[in-house]
């Protein structure tokens, strides 16, 4: 998925719903901050979110042009239709959002994770793919080590997991392997 496609959802699902701000999560909340990924980061042919005043609402967007709809037939890409509580966040991510915004959203409004915060829900939902995507966004210069496990730190976990997340963020970005966050990424 690359930003037009997310800005064709943000418009379609707004439309839907009736609702101007729509909040990304998961892999597509990338777009916000990288519009043109690497393939490796752009694979995810979906769009996790919801209305952000009327949550409520995500069945109707999931229903309408969600997995196996005309939707996605015609245009390769769909919306999923996630709830509030779908993610664990890092405390103060609704202060770090990236804003989607143009003529392509029709003026509408999606709301995309910062990529420290996405990550750190990446590794919170401890699946397979989401440490790969983590390793990957890494790979491409996107992490810095020691603001991940800030925000590691800050997910409402127990302190056990924490814990466990730390020393893979330090295992595999390594102190001494901090990236400097490039805020175009490749392609811009």
């Amino acid at each position: 998925m690359r930003r037009p496609d997310l800005e064709h959802i943000i418009r379609a699902a707004s439309g839907i719903s009736g609702e101007r701000e729509l909040l990304i999560i998961g892999t597509a909340s990338l777009l916000g901050t990288v519009p043109n990924p690497p393939d490796e980061l752009a694979r995810s042919r979906d769009a996790d979110l919801y209305p952000l005043r009327r949550p409520e609402l995500a069945d109707l967007i999931d229903g309408s042009i969600g997995e196996g709809s005309p939707f996605e037939e015609a245009f390769g890409c769909y919306a999923q239709g996630v709830g509030p509580n779908t993610a664990k966040l890092p405390a103060g991510w609704d202060s770090r959002l990236v804003k989607v915004q143009s003529a392509g959203t029709n003026n509408n409004i999606g709301y995309c994770l910062e990529p420290h915060d996405l990550a750190a829900s990446k590794l919170a939902a401890g699946r397979e793919k989401d440490r790969e995507f983590v390793r990957a966004m890494a790979r491409h210069h996107l992490l810095d080590a020691a603001l991940l496990q800030q925000r590691v730190a800050a997910l409402p976990i127990e302190d056990l997991h924490k814990e466990r997340l730390k020393l893979w963020v330090s295992h595999q970005l390594g102190e001494g392997r901090e990236k400097t966050p490039r805020p175009g990424g490749r392609g811009r």
